[in-house]
């Protein structure tokens, strides 16, 4: 069967898609964020805790808590058949991303010496948006993988047979009606 150009969607409903999944991925990043900061500023300034300590602690809290947004709003309508695989690579992709927050975070700290707090913030804020690129690229595209669609020849094979169904039903109840004209005019025959 031959693809037409209506079984593609078009450039733009591809962008339209996309722009709404990226708007999506932005709020629940963005309430990760909200509580990856908020940590953070806890374990400096509440209880003490060194600037990477602190920024492993928040981060963790954060994937944790944006797993759960991705899997049961973004990405509810993606293949979830192994769950494990999907958990561990959220897990290992998460993993590098806060390396690649943390390195910038320690770089500010160890390599430039910009140390006070909120050059702190300033240095994961940097980290935070060069990972969350990571993340989001590697997410859609490894870890909540889309559904895949059906071939053309799978498509076209479950037409026909779905065709060959409703002919063979079709026809079976032709005779069926047939043969019930057929009695109706014996039984009509014999009043007469």
């Amino acid at each position: 069967m031959a693809t037409t150009a209506a079984s593609k969607p078009p450039l733009v409903q591809k962008l339209r898609g996309l722009t709404g999944e990226v708007v999506k991925f932005g709020i629940v990043g963005l309430s990760g964020v909200v509580i990856n900061f908020a940590v953070f500023w806890v374990c400096i300034n509440g209880l003490g805790l060194a600037s990477l300590r602190s920024n492993i602690a928040a981060t963790v809290i954060a994937i944790a808590t944006n797993y759960l947004g991705y899997r049961y709003w973004l990405y509810r309508d993606r293949d979830a058949a192994s769950r494990k695989r999907e958990i561990t690579l959220f897990l290992v992709f998460s993993g590098i991303g806060m390396l690649i927050e943390t390195g910038v975070l320690a770089f500010t700290v160890y390599v430039l010496h910009l140390d006070s707090h909120y050059e702190q913030l300033g240095a994961k804020v940097i980290g935070l948006a060069v990972a969350t690129v990571f993340r989001f690229v590697s997410y859609r595209t490894w870890v909540f993988t889309a559904l895949p669609e059906p071939e053309p020849a799978a498509v076209a094979s479950t037409a026909d047979a779905a065709h060959a169904a409703h002919t063979a039903d079709g026809q079976e109840l032709a005779a069926q009606a047939e043969l019930m004209l057929v009695t109706e005019q014996i039984r009509y025959a014999k009043a007469e």
